[in-house]
């Protein structure tokens, strides 16, 4: 890599690149750590992305794998040093200002509380911590505009070709677009009297009409999944049906909530165990789609489309 002035390679001159060299890789290995983190939780965040206001669950995948494959990116072309001035410094700027402001508006609509998502489930912390991060990363990457300016060298133009296509692809591969999203077809008649026979009853009449009815245990933790995806869906299509039977020791609620979002979907406790299992088949969250007491949907969590639903509710 060239330098910018070889007269000015004073003893202050290499303090000063040696610095712009470690701030560098350590950028560079904060956004590689993110994308990477965010790959092994990435149905975490791909509903991180639906919940800023994208119903279409094939839409937010696509938004998802390219915010991944762009960190991954740029983490790359930090540690390569490849057109770090004219191109990598303000894109890396752009994306933590955009996040930024993401967590902002996080915080305004949902408080500053559960995991902000920067680093997937392999670190923690508030939404106010995630922007104070980017505000620290922020002055690094403006610190090594000024003080590491590095020119592309000799062959950067092909290796970032080859990155870009690598980066923005590479989720895709890990995590391919599936057209498998419509439910399991069925035609199973639900006796729901049960959940109409203790203390605690539904406020919804459920045995008539048509209704999306999840049997969730609080201490499961793909419950915890579905019922922050049932959060998503019921707040930008509350005319969906949704209904959640819950079941378990009070001791995991706090824990459930905290995961799911999920305390303004309509739901029950129901204490009722031999009942609930008796509901819930071969395990939880079993997710029925019913008519009339017949179940006509059998879905998992990784089916729960706005866009399904609504069709499924306008058939006749």
């Amino acid at each position: 890599m060239n330098g910018d002035n070889k007269t000015s390679a004073t003893p202050f001159f290499y303090i000063q690149r040696i610095l712009g060299f470690i701030l560098l890789l350590s950028l560079a290995a904060v956004f590689l750590f993110s994308g990477i983190s965010k790959l092994y939780a990435f149905e975490q965040f791909l509903w991180n992305v639906m919940d800023v206001g994208i119903s279409n669950m094939m839409l937010a995948g696509i938004i998802a794998r390219l915010f991944i494959g762009l960190e991954l990116l740029l983490g790359a072309f930090l540690a390569l040093h490849i057109y770090l001035k004219s191109f990598t410094y303000p894109a890396v700027m752009a994306l933590l200002i955009f996040f930024s402001i993401y967590l902002m508006f996080l915080i305004h609509t949902q408080g500053d509380s559960g995991n902000c998502g920067c680093f997937g489930e392999a670190y923690q912390m508030k939404p106010s911590a995630g922007i104070i991060k980017n505000i620290i990363l922020l002055g690094i990457t403006a610190i090594l505009w000024v003080i590491y300016p590095v020119k592309s060298y000799k062959g950067s133009l092909y290796i970032g070709s080859f990155l870009v296509m690598i980066g923005l692809v590479l989720p895709f591969i890990l995590f391919p677009l599936s057209k498998q999203s419509q439910p399991k077809i069925v035609h199973e008649p639900i006796d729901l009297n049960a959940l109409y026979e203790g203390n605690a009853q539904p406020d919804v009449e459920l045995r008539t009409g048509k209704h999306i009815i999840a049997f969730m245990s609080l201490s499961c933790p793909h419950c915890q999944k579905a019922g922050f995806i049932f959060h998503i869906i019921h707040k930008q299509h509350p005319e969906i049906p949704i209904f959640l039977v819950l079941h378990g020791s009070k001791e995991f609620e706090k824990d459930f909530y905290e995961a799911s979002k999920a305390q303004q979907v309509p739901q029950m406790r129901f204490d009722n165990t031999e009942a609930f299992i008796h509901y819930a088949h071969d395990g939880v969250p079993a997710i029925y789609w019913i008519n009339n007491g017949v179940i006509e949907r059998d879905a998992n969590y990784f089916q729960l489309d706005p866009q399904n639903m609504k069709e499924w509710l306008s058939e006749k």
